[in-house]
């Protein structure tokens, strides 16, 4: 079982108390909801919780069969500038240098608008956490962690990863339940949304497991749905690549992304699709769950290897410092794959390089069978085995080495500590991946669904991955631009963006 899955299953047990809550639908068919949220995790939660404060009432739904989304999987990284936490630590930080490290890291490909507005607002939904007890991980906040680093240490962690983000939050919900402010409604999905002749939503069409439907008519929506990654066609669609690693939540299927599209919202930033540097995929069916992860970074582990794409050519300088950079030049080759090249010398000597492998693990897995490891006696033996051409492949190993000799490496690679030239030879694949959704619904700086004339659907409101990576992130990983964006949202919306009465 891999570990997010495993985190997963132990998660539900953490949420028992709150399913156990979930209204009938008898007593909810005839209520006229301020507000009907569609998504039970990391926007729909805040929103809730927000809005009832306010004295709204709301219906929550949501397709699963207990609360928390993709918290209950994610590693939960968070960033926001100008908290209490750094403040108390001497940090002098703002969302201002937040967002400016945002346009840097991004190339300035975020939404600017939406990337602004969760910046700005990202330190009051942080510190509101942490008076609810989210519990924080000594040391921090620090500056980055597998992303490209911040200019200030406004990365933020737990040790419970998402799920300390959902206990945190879990208490305050439940408080709207018992009080009759929220109304959960789990294992129902919104399969339809009706407009008027206004154009606003008029109605909300909701199945239960068994197919049975009820219409609510709610003055306010907020599709908080999360992304599609784990509906593998759409995924396919709108990545242009095929959904390789089953590691994302499974009910994002992309189903808010329909019911905003059937009344005339539209999807964007499907172009800003970006991978990791690769991983191990378990097996060769896709979707495949991940077998093991490589130590890229080299302020953890200096490269001892090369990295050669399709055509048998290194593609990056392997001991660049920058992740996006690693990132990026992944992203313009074929099929999103590379294979790490070494000779027995780097065997030998080498620290591991999987993560939580031994040098045993590894020269077990060396001698197979398994479709990432690959061994061959000669150069052009191990070309045909992971199938690149043999001379560009021997004449890119002949250039490494050029460079291992003089100090004068072609990719001005700085850590050259021996040639490749004893046999045998070793070749590790690895597959470029994602897990989250990059294009999402199209919205206003007011977070309302609009359409391509950019006219807003006045009642209609988004929030959470539904909006999409490209919105938060831009073509880059930004450490935190997924869940404390969602968070964020999901709190202003409840707050005091959505109009109630």
């Amino acid at each position: 079982m891999s570990m997010s899955k495993r985190r997963f299953i132990q998660a539900l047990g953490a949420a028992t108390a709150v399913t156990a809550m979930g209204a009938s639908v008898a007593a909810t068919r005839n209520r006229r909801y301020d507000l009907l949220v569609i998504g039970a995790g990391t926007a729909g939660i805040p929103a809730a919780i927000f809005a009832a404060a306010r004295g709204a009432s709301v219906l929550v739904i949501d397709a699963a069969a207990t609360i928390g989304g993709t918290l209950l999987l994610t590693s939960g990284q968070m960033s926001a500038a100008g908290t209490r936490v750094q403040k108390q630590q001497g940090i002098d930080d703002t969302p201002e240098l937040f967002f400016q490290d945002l346009i840097r890291i991004s190339r300035g490909t975020v939404d600017q608008p939406i990337a602004r507005l969760a910046v700005d607002n990202a330190a009051t939904t942080f510190d509101w956490l942490m008076d609810n007890g989210y519990p924080l991980l000594p040391g921090y906040p620090v500056e980055g962690v597998a992303h490209e680093p911040y200019s200030k240490p406004r990365y933020y962690w737990s040790d419970l990863r998402g799920i300390g983000i959902l206990d945190a939050m879990r208490p305050k919900f439940t408080q709207a339940i018992n009080a009759g402010k929220v109304d959960l409604l789990l294992e129902h999905r919104a399969v339809e949304l009706r407009t008027n002749a206004a154009g606003s939503v008029a109605a909300v069409v909701v199945e239960d497991a068994g197919g049975k439907r009820t219409e609510y008519r709610p003055r306010n929506v907020l599709l908080a749905s999360g992304g599609y990654a784990s509906n593998a066609a759409m995924f396919e669609k709108l990545s242009g690549h095929p959904k390789y690693l089953d590691g994302s939540y499974p009910f994002a299927l992309g189903q808010g992304h329909v019911l905003a599209e059937s009344v005339g919202g539209y999807l964007r930033y499907a172009e800003k699709y970006l991978t990791n540097f690769g991983i191990l995929l378990a097996t060769s069916t896709i979707p495949s769950t991940k077998l093991a992860t490589t130590i890229f970074h080299p302020q953890q582990r200096q490269p001892w290897e090369i990295y050669v794409n399709t055509s048998g050519k290194r593609f990056v300088r392997e001991d660049v410092p920058s992740v996006d950079a690693r990132e990026q030049a992944l992203h313009f080759q074929p099929h999103l794959r590379h294979w790490v090249v070494f000779d027995q010398t780097v065997l030998d000597k080498a620290p591991p390089m999987l993560e939580g492998w031994t040098r045993d693990d590894l020269v077990s897995a060396l001698k197979g069978p398994d479709a990432n490891f690959f061994r061959s006696e000669t150069i052009q033996g191990l070309a045909k085995a992971i199938g690149v051409p043999e001379k560009a492949l021997a004449d890119t190993v002949e250039g490494y080495n050029y460079g291992v000799h003089t100090g004068n490496d072609f990719f001005g690679r700085k850590h050259l500590p021996t040639k490749l030239q004893q046999a045998p030879y070793y070749a590790i694949q690895h597959q470029g991946t994602s897990i989250t959704s990059t294009a999402g619904i199209a919205v206003n700086e007011a977070l309302q669904v609009i359409r391509r004339d950019q006219s807003a659907i006045p009642n209609l409101y988004a929030a959470g991955e539904i909006l999409g990576a490209g919105a938060t992130q831009g073509q880059a990983f930004c450490g935190g631009m997924m869940v404390t964006p969602a968070l964020t949202f999901g709190r202003l919306l409840g707050e005091r963006m959505i109009r109630l009465g």
